[in-house]
């Protein structure tokens, strides 16, 4: 069961930028919220405690100093944690330019996370608007006033963080790329490149997805039957030798793979292989390692 103290106001929505609701709670474990979505503009900032947040199919790992926004109208899903549960404070809102200030502040769907070490700041600001809670024109003033300034505190910070969210999910690509880079010849797995990048395989595949349009599993097999299209051109090896020598242990799956993906058995690969260049065999995979390398 959640412990919220919450508000929700009635606003003329004509304004540039005004409160809808804001609202303390303390949760209990695996305490959770949707998928749902909201009308207007919704940023959660976490007081104590740990959760997670889902939007767009991306999960976030959050704790106390961190935040996250909601955009009007999309589905997203957030909760607590099992051991920690969080507690947080939330201010819904809206406004011809609340997304021109949000933009402006490095926030948006793309880039959702952001944080600020002046909890006590946010809190009080927060605790401010819900005393000022009546529908008269002094209190609509004061509390769209103090939405202003809880959005300065935030800004900040969070186009830093934001950008540190990215470089840091192309920093784990990077590192599962070449970890398949250096292993392909062993019979790897994708929970192995996991464990090595030290993220959960649901993570690591968000993440490739985002970053190479395709999962791990899909970038291990191309990598490896890249592989096994250079050795097949450039040496006499059996098929069993090639299969081995790209990471499987299995020559029947290895021509299952193989087939799948070139629409041809290796041997008629091998036959037909003298056509191409060793440059155009590598370029497919080389183009992805490419992206990464970007400055």
């Amino acid at each position: 069961m959640e412990k919220a103290f919450k508000l929700d106001f009635i606003n003329d929505k004509t304004g540039s930028l005004y409160v809808n609701c804001c609202g303390c709670s303390q949760t209990e474990a695996l305490h959770s919220f949707g998928p749902a979505s909201k009308p207007h503009y919704l940023i959660h900032y976490v007081l104590s405690g740990k959760g997670h947040f889902r939007f767009h199919d991306k999960e976030y790992r959050l704790e106390a100093g961190y935040g996250f926004l909601i955009q009007p109208n999309e589905l997203a899903f957030y909760q607590a944690d099992a051991k920690d549960p969080w507690s947080y404070l939330w201010v819904g809102f809206a406004g011809s330019r609340a997304e021109e200030y949000l933009h402006s502040m490095g926030l948006s769907d793309r880039h959702p996370i952001f944080s600020c070490d002046k909890s006590e700041e946010l809190y009080s600001i927060v605790r401010d608007m819900m005393e000022h809670n009546t529908f008269g024109i002094a209190d609509d003033l004061r509390r769209n006033g103090l939405l202003g300034v809880f959005l300065s505190v935030i800004a900040d910070s969070a186009g830093v963080v934001a950008r540190e969210e990215e470089d840091k999910g192309n920093q784990y690509v990077k590192k599962a790329v070449s970890f398949i880079q250096s292993n392909y010849c062993n019979p790897i797995k994708v929970t192995d490149v996991a464990d090595y990048v030290c993220i959960n395989r649901s993570y690591l595949y968000t993440l490739f997805q985002n970053y190479l349009g395709m999962s791990p599993q899909q970038f291990l097999t191309t990598f490896r039957i890249t592989k096994a299209r250079e050795l097949l051109e450039s040496t006499n090896y059996p098929i069993e030798s090639i299969a081995l020598s790209c990471g499987y242990s299995d020559a029947l799956v290895f021509t299952k793979a193989f087939h799948a993906m070139k629409g041809m058995s290796p041997s008629k690969y091998r036959k037909e292989s003298h056509k191409e260049s060793t440059k155009e065999q590598l370029q497919e995979v080389e183009g992805l390692i490419a992206r990464l390398l970007k400055p």
